[in-house]
């Protein structure tokens, strides 16, 4: 058996030796230069950013569409610098950026549900059907106060205090009814009265009381109206305008006055009965 040939084996490795001592300068620059777009990069990222949140700042941008624009930012720039640091060393970018381009594709695909939230948070950051610290409603029966809208869903705090998670997709493409965009909120509740009642009285009485409540405001002017004919009363609306944040308060307050005023009046507010007739 011949043994190994070492003089082989030593050119080889002098050679390597060699290309490594020759190639070391080079791969050398490469480095302290990637190095120096990394750590620069970062800092103009960083410098972006800032400056990007104070031009946000002066021109009064929801906080929603700070963080989303931002965050987004970020990413892609991170992103273009990362391929620049792995150009500076040598790194074929069209073949990098077309593995990236596949990843994302592949990601995408898989994805479908995430994409479709995402573009919902897009579409509410964009349009504003509502803001955070808004009332909303959806068509989808959930109602409550906006905590937070993120990228990929919406949270709401319902009346009873329970945290409320709805996917940007969902809710991008429901019904919404905003109650505080427009400052004012209108009460809209009925009032039953006898079939045996001056109705004239009763609206006159209702409308008195809601008038002198404190929170009701005269423009637009609260009304009283005749609304249907029921199985067991005749149906008055009491409709008062008032501001977002004294509108539960309000209208508390005129469900208890008006039950106390038609009483003092001495006007029956009915509930359902049904009349039995026996046969003999």
């Amino acid at each position: 058996m011949q043994g190994p040939d070492l003089n082989g084996i030593e050119s080889k490795l002098e050679k390597f030796i060699d290309s490594a001592i020759a190639y070391a300068p080079i791969f050398i620059s490469s480095l302290i230069s990637a190095m120096l777009v990394l750590f620069i990069g970062l800092w103009l990222i960083k410098l972006l950013r800032k400056l990007l949140d104070k031009i946000f700042m002066k021109r009064d941008v929801d906080p929603s569409i700070r963080t989303f624009v931002g965050n987004l930012v970020n990413v892609i720039l991170k992103v273009i610098l990362f391929i620049v640091v792995v150009s500076q060393l040598g790194v074929q970018t069209s073949t990098f950026i077309a593995i990236i381009g596949a990843a994302g594709l592949a990601i995408g695909m898989s994805l479908q549900g995430s994409l479709s939230n995402f573009a919902g948070g897009v579409l509410i950051l964009l349009f504003k059907p509502f803001r955070v610290g808004d009332y909303i409603s959806s068509s989808s029966g959930v109602d409550g106060t906006v905590k937070v809208i993120d990228i990929f869903n919406t949270k709401l705090v319902t009346p009873q205090n329970q945290l409320v998670i709805i996917p940007n997709g969902e809710l991008s493409n429901s019904n919404i009814t905003n109650y505080t965009e427009l400052g004012t909120r209108r009460t809209w509740f009925d009032i039953g009265v006898g079939y045996d009642t001056d109705l004239k009285k009763a609206k006159s009485l209702l409308l008195d009381t809601v008038s002198k409540n404190e929170f009701a405001f005269k423009d637009p002017a609260p009304d009283v109206v005749v609304t249907s004919l029921g199985d067991s009363a005749i149906n008055l609306s009491v409709r008062v305008t008032t501001s977002n944040e004294n509108f539960w308060a309000m209208q508390e307050q005129l469900i208890i006055q008006c039950k106390e005023d038609l009483d003092k009046a001495g006007i029956e507010i009915p509930f359902p009965q049904q009349d039995i007739h026996i046969r003999k």
